[in-house]
């Protein structure tokens, strides 16, 4: 038997599992909140209709499809409460995403100019913040930027300020959070990109006369995109759905759409309004990740 004939079955098999994974973990789910956000909202348990019983037969069921709309997605078009809330979001995951990429090129760029021997301590001391729970982080910026926290009695302390400055229940505290919180999602891609990069290619720079700063923008910076690109969607997409940071950190004056989900779904148990506001949110996060699929697949195609 040929070694083609030998992997050809469990390359098949192995094949399989990430389309299982994709219909257990997303498919599914995404189809029961997908029915929700068609139905009506009710006072009972579950809290909409129609719930769908197979047990009853084709004719209830058919009668059950027959009752649902798409008047869910209408209110949210026509409620400004909710355009706002997109738009916010949208707003503050790409202000977040620019300050992360300003903050992080640089930590990852002096990372991969390291000496060989001290880049896996680097890294250890950026995924570091992951060994503690994300809500304990959260919450110890509460008590630093609290009205007597440690931030500003250290201000008062170094005379930088003559009151203490108010920070928590602001955009600057939100933001602090959310750099603080993802900084090594946009650091470890870029990472790896750079460490990656052909030395030669460098030194080849600077043996045409090329500076330090042309050698970045030419060679560095331009084969660092797929890293800026990788690290931008692991930071924009979760941060537009964020709700922990911006509830304990900036208050719910100007809510993200995670804060106005939340509140439909728990305070005002109004399950099809919520679901319908996951499918738009969804909706939107699809499209940065279409255009980075085809983006690295133009890529790929001028490798070749």
């Amino acid at each position: 038997m040929s070694g083609r004939h030998l992997f050809t079955a469990p390359a098949r098999k192995a094949a399989i599992a990430p389309f299982l994974w994709m219909l257990l973990f997303f498919l599914l789910p995404f189809g029961f909140v997908l029915k929700i956000s068609l139905s009506q909202t009710v006072i009972a348990q579950p809290p909409y209709l129609p719930v769908f019983d197979p047990a009853q037969g084709m004719a209830a069921l058919k009668a059950a499809f027959a009752t649902l709309s798409l008047e869910n997605f209408r209110l949210l078009a026509a409620d400004h409460l909710y355009i706002l809330s997109y738009l916010r979001s949208i707003v503050v995951a790409l202000i977040s995403t620019a300050i992360l990429l300003a903050v992080g090129y640089p930590v990852a760029y002096g990372m991969s100019r390291l000496p060989a021997r001290w880049q896996p301590i680097a890294m250890i001391l950026v995924i570091v913040p992951f060994w503690t729970s994300f809500l304990i982080r959260v919450y110890a910026w509460i008590n630093i930027l609290q009205h007597d926290g440690i931030l500003n009695k250290t201000l008062l302390a170094l005379h930088v300020v003559s009151a203490p400055v108010v920070w928590l229940s602001t955009d600057t505290a939100m933001y602090i959070g959310i750099v603080y919180s993802y900084l090594p999602f946009m650091i470890l891609p870029l990472y790896a990109t750079l460490a990656k990069i052909d030395p030669a290619l460098l030194e080849a720079s600077a043996d045409l006369g090329g500076s330090r700063l042309t050698t970045f923008w030419l060679v560095t910076f331009p084969l660092s995109l797929p890293g800026v690109g990788a690290g931008a969607l692991l930071c924009f997409i979760p941060i537009v759905g964020e709700f922990v940071i911006p509830d304990l950190l900036a208050g719910s004056r100007s809510p993200m759409i995670g804060q106005t989900l939340w509140l439909e779904f728990f305070t005002n148990r109004d399950w099809p309004v919520a679901s319908a506001i996951a499918i738009v949110l969804l909706v939107l996060l699809l499209a940065p990740l279409l255009v980075y699929e085809r983006m690295q697949r133009r890529q790929l195609e001028g490798r070749r």
